[in-house]
């Protein structure tokens, strides 16, 4: 017994003596890749960004009245749970990081954002992901038993697969991920009143069983509060293929549970979260099924009206309920604004709509006819959004002058922390360039801010001597680290130039360039009417002269560079610049 346990004594202090030097080695390797901020980093000052969409000009709001979408931009995915007055919403966030942005309200009209889920590398492992990888549907539950909070999730990344954080408070941060033992996507958490759990999830049929493209599962496992662990041999089938197998329903996911008058009500997406999206319904006496489909399905959609109505918004789906302060139910879900050209440059967005849950199944609001930009507020509910720090809705403008020493919580980076190439202060936002450059699939030293409008301006000022033709920085507008354009001052030989390039499947032109002094700093714009984008410089801090002439935001959709994101802007500085002139 004593030599055995000498011998694990001896165990242990290697693996300690390991485990140190791997620490050790870490942090040097990190001080090694980390660069301090030096006077010859580009520096950002004076942004910002101002929507200036038709849609509410043509529809101006009335005091009891509020906007859909609640949240503009890229925030898609939606999920939503209550604890008592509070109300908490996350959305999927890819490689974006930090990842997971979640906000809080406690009337479902005005909502503050509280951070991210995932803020940290422990948590959130996209580094080498393609910017629609990462993590996707995130599910955010309330577990009254136990008064903890869950995220549940799925991350395309890092060896992740389908995880879940908790927390007492959701303002103070998430644990470290655990792992889930199973397969799929989408998965998401069901609490009975007794505390006792169950997770619910998009799967593959059983091998040799698939009929067509696009079959899936609904799976349905028990889930161990107390090990936060799926129990081994409880999974089940509870929907196959969708509402109705005969008709080939297509891509069955995003499931959700709820129980109401002792029932059970299982609401997933249906049809794929394009043009044929929809929500539907099943319920069921017993949890674990079997669960039927209602027979007025679907619930929500927008898939059979004119593709040139006005006013067009469209491919709702994911659904996510919740009693609202009035005791009225509402629900959360994605959609789209496109442009006049049909394409999807601000990507999918969060609406809420009003569901009546007189009946035996809830039944959306103006669901099934062509969405309004317009909602009533919930009895007694004022709209705040854009004021005392509630996120803004319809038109709105956006500063920064990047003194304050946190950053806003809408400025992320992509793939890696923001904090390890930006520094902020009195003269404005520093960014030390990583030698990679906007097409790599690595942390790029950019900092993104959403589109959220189909007709925008946003402009940044810059002061920056570039010192080579490796060197760049400007402003860039990103779907993809394939398809984007860079707006940049670099150098060539003895002469510093601005110009304007155009990536398309990873292939670079350049569209224009100009000799620039960069002796004083030079503001750099870009303005977008719908599908034309043009990109504007000045160099006297008033008259804009236009860089490029009009360009296509065809590249800046997902109709065209593909995934399942929105455009980004960013400011963006490299010393691996690969535009050649």
């Amino acid at each position: 017994m004593k030599k055995n346990k000498f011998k694990f004594s001896l165990l242990q202090k290697r693996r300690i003596l390991v485990s140190l030097v791997t620490i050790l080695l870490s942090s040097y390797a990190w001080a090694q890749e980390t660069k301090k901020p030096s006077k010859d980093a580009p520096i950002f000052t004076q942004f910002t960004y101002r929507g200036d969409d038709d849609i509410y000009k043509r529809n101006p709001l009335q005091p009891d009245e509020f906007y859909t979408p609640i949240l503009q931009g890229c925030y898609p995915d939606p999920s939503i749970t209550r604890k008592g007055k509070d109300y908490y919403l996350v959305n999927s966030s890819f490689a974006m990081f930090p990842g997971v942005p979640i906000f809080h309200s406690n009337d479902l009209v005005n909502w503050k954002q509280l951070g991210h889920v995932l803020d940290r590398t422990s948590q959130l492992k996209v580094e080498t992901s393609g910017i629609s990888a990462g993590v996707y549907a995130p599910d955010i539950k309330y577990n009254k038993s136990n008064d903890t909070f869950y995220m549940i999730t799925t991350q395309f990344s890092g060896g992740m697969g389908n995880i879940v954080v908790k927390t007492k408070d959701p303002a103070k941060g998430w644990s470290d991920p655990v792992k889930l033992q199973f397969n799929g996507i989408d998965p998401s958490l069901f609490f009975e009143d007794n505390g006792k759990a169950y997770v619910v999830h998009n799967d593959a049929p059983p091998k040799g069983t698939e009929q067509y493209e696009g079959h899936r599962v609904i799976k349905i496992w028990e889930y161990d509060v107390q090990n936060d662990k799926v129990v081994p041999g409880t999974d089940k089938i509870i929907v196959n293929g969708g509402t109705d197998i005969i008709q080939k329903p297509i891509w069955i996911e995003a499931p959700h549970i709820y129980k109401k008058n002792g029932r059970y009500y299982l609401m997933c997406a249906q049809g794929g979260t394009g043009d044929n999206h929809t929500e539907v319904i099943f319920s069921s006496d017993n949890v674990m099924g079997p669960y039927v489909p209602a027979k007025n399905n679907p619930i929500l959609t927008q898939r059979y009206f004119p593709k040139n109505r006005p006013n067009k918004m469209d491919w709702t789906g994911h659904a996510d309920l919740t009693e609202g302060p009035d005791g009225k139910y509402y629900a959360v879900f994605l959609g789209i604004r496109p442009n006049e050209k049909d394409r999807v440059n601000a990507g999918r967005e969060t609406f809420i709509l009003p569901v009546d849950w007189s009946g035996e199944f809830p039944v959306f609001e103006n669901g099934l006819v062509p969405l309004k930009p317009k909602l009533k507020t919930p009895a007694g509910v004022k709209n705040q959004t854009g004021q005392n720090g509630f996120f803004p809705n319809g038109n709105f403008t956006f500063t920064d002058n990047f003194t304050a020493k946190n950053l806003d919580y809408r400025w992320i980076g992509m793939r890696g922390p923001r904090e390890e190439f930006i520094s902020t202060g009195k003269n404005g936002l520093q960014i030390t360039p990583f030698a990679k450059n906007i097409k790599a699939v690595a942390p790029i030293s950019a900092l993104w801010h959403r589109q959220q409008h189909n007709a925008f301006e946003s402009t940044v000022t810059l002061k920056y001597t570039p010192k080579s033709n490796k060197d760049l920085a400007g402003l860039a507008c990103y779907q993809s680290e394939k398809f984007n354009y860079v707006l940049g001052v670099t150098k060539k030989g003895n002469d510093n130039y601005l110009v304007l390039a155009r990536t398309e499947k990873g292939n670079t032109t350049v569209l224009a360039s100009e000799k620039i002094d960069v002796r004083k700093p030079v503001q750099l714009q870009v303005v977008a009417q719908g599908d034309d984008y043009k990109f504007n410089y000045s160099t006297d801090n008033k008259n804009f002269k236009n860089i490029g002439g009009t360009v296509s935001g065809d590249i800046l959709s997902t109709n065209v560079a593909g995934g399942f994101t929105g455009a980004l802007i960013g400011l963006y500085a490299t010393s691996a610049n690969d535009i050649q002139l």
